[in-house]
């Protein structure tokens, strides 16, 4: 009796050995991880259903899950573009996008994985849209109008990239490179506008200060006009005694030096003879 339970005994821990061995090498079920996909192909075929996150039992050797992510991913993707002038631009890109969550099963059938996705489809469309929205503007306009151009190329890549299961949630327009030549032609401007503006203030100064000495010399010939009004006689004599030391002046004779003063006498010093 006790060699049969021994067997069974025997038998049912190698029958869990051999189940255990069987579940890690066929695994019966799949686990789909925060911010993934489950794709289920059955014989290699990609099946219509999409397995969401979480544990999913499945048939070993008939189906299995590959797992593609759906998380927004960031590259950085750099363009040669021609501006509507002709002119050389080099523009760096960074593209916010994902896969969208209920078509991972038709992107990976028809692309492939995340590296694919990035190679053969967000590469390609992120340079075309680019050479294409920079050539309807000259240089001076994608200086100045970078949020409309960054609006754009946000809009253009939505729409062509939605063919394919991909959104795009944001494009960021990092860094434009010119060529030198456009480098200093601008630099060659900007101090022709410097030396253009420091000559308007040099000729508005001059005209200012000419207009200051016009004032000033008017100013100074009505001072004279006023001052020619009120002198009179009486206030000439007058400053001339304020300005008298006391001194009198001599007029050269034969008979010698003899005193000079100029003396009107008044009427009310006369007196009349008796």
């Amino acid at each position: 009796m006790n060699v049969i339970r021994s067997s069974r005994k025997t038998l049912y821990v190698l029958g869990l050995v051999t189940f255990a061995l069987a579940a890690i090498t066929y695994k019966p079920f799949a686990i789909v991880n925060a911010g993934e996909r489950g794709v289920l192909m059955q014989f290699g075929r990609v099946e219509d259903r999409v397995l969401g996150e979480g544990f999913h039992p499945i048939l070993p050797i008939i189906n299995s899950v590959q797992t593609i992510s759906v998380r927004v991913q960031k590259n950085d993707i750099n363009s040669h573009a021609a501006s509507r002038d002709l002119q050389d631009v080099n523009i760096e890109v960074a593209v916010n996008w994902h896969i969208d969550p209920a078509q991972a099963n038709r992107v990976f059938q028809r692309i492939g994985t995340e590296s694919d996705v990035v190679t053969r489809i967000l590469n390609p469309a992120v340079s075309e849209v680019v050479k294409a929205t920079i050539a309807k503007r000259n240089v001076e306009e994608i200086l100045v109008q970078r949020t409309e151009l960054k609006n754009d190329i946000d809009t253009q890549l939505a729409k062509r990239l939605e063919t394919y299961g991909l959104v795009v949630d944001d494009v960021s327009l990092v860094d434009f490179v010119f060529s030198p030549e456009f480098n200093k032609a601008i630099e060659a401007k900007q101090v022709a506008e410097q030396q253009a503006k420091q000559a308007t203030f040099l000729v508005l100064k001059a005209a200012k200060e000419a207009e200051a000495e016009i004032n000033k010399a008017k100013g100074q010939a009505e001072a004279q006009r006023l001052q020619q009004q009120t002198l009179t006689p009486i206030l000439l004599q007058r400053q001339a005694i304020e300005k008298w030391d006391g001194k009198f002046p001599t007029v050269m004779g034969g008979s010698g030096a003899l005193p000079f003063i100029n003396i009107e006498p008044s009427n009310s010093s006369q007196t009349q003879p008796r």
